[in-house]
């Protein structure tokens, strides 16, 4: 892989909290989005939000580092984020997952930003949502905010939509990466050993000009703390046959 603007990159969302470099990470980001806005796409995560990462540890880093003002400014830039994206009209990309309110792709256009990200709607499941195979369509969800969705409402989604495949983050998967629905979902997790309590491979999954999409994983090396090891996925997964190049 290559850094910007060789190759285009978007992220998933979820920047911050949960370890000690989030200022760096998210000003990195941001930075490369300033410098290469047509190569880099940050989308919000559940975690770009003041009510979670007042808690899990960005509110407190910025306060000791810098300042409660820098705190806010992020704030700010975090509320003006884009919630998904499409890629090649076929590939839709969020953080959680779908909503049973989102009935046309247009309504995004519509969200009043700057805006917190709420307990219910929409907003909250593009940042919030979970897949579960015991749920048929839709049903609530443990985490307090969100829906979760299960294989009917991958598929319903997809056909209402005209999309081949959804891509989300939000969730610990061991391989880096998970399908669901029958291939329709794939959540991408990209942080090996996520908070040094797990044995978890990170993932980043490339799609080719012809959606053609395959994985590149990197998996903890346990001889020495904090290195990882890169591992590409031979098998890729084809979005659709009639697909067009970008």
């Amino acid at each position: 892989m290559h850094p910007p603007p060789t190759n285009k990159y978007l992220f998933l969302g979820d920047y911050v909290d949960r370890g000690p470099f989030s200022i760096e990470v998210i000003t990195l980001l941001f930075a490369y989005q300033v410098l290469h806005p047509d190569k880099v796409f940050l989308l919000r995560g559940n975690h770009e939000s003041r009510p979670v990462n007042m808690q899990y540890g960005f509110f407190l880093e910025c306060r000791k580092r810098y300042s409660e003002r820098l705190y806010d400014a992020f704030q700010l830039a975090f509320y003006c984020m884009p919630l998904c994206a499409v890629i090649s009209k076929k590939i839709i990309c969020m953080h959680g997952g779908i909503s049973e309110d989102l009935i046309d792709l247009n309504q995004l256009e519509k969200v009043d930003r700057p805006c917190d990200i709420p307990d219910i709607g929409v907003i909250a499941d593009l940042t919030w949502a979970d897949p579960d195979d015991k749920v048929l369509g839709y049903g609530g969800s443990p985490r307090g905010a969100g829906r979760s969705f299960g294989p009917e409402a991958v598929r319903k989604f997809l056909h209402l939509h005209n999309l081949d495949l959804i891509v989300r983050a939000h969730q610990v998967v061991m391989d880096g990466f998970e399908f669901f629905a029958g291939q329709q979902l794939v959540t991408i997790f990209s942080a090996p050993a996520y908070c040094g309590q797990f044995d978890n491979a990170g993932a980043v999954l490339t799609v080719a000009p012809n959606l053609v999409c395959s994985f590149t994983i990197f998996r903890p090396d346990k001889s020495y703390e904090g290195n990882t090891k890169e591992q590409k996925i031979s098998k890729p997964h084809k979005v659709s046959e009639h697909n067009e190049k970008k």
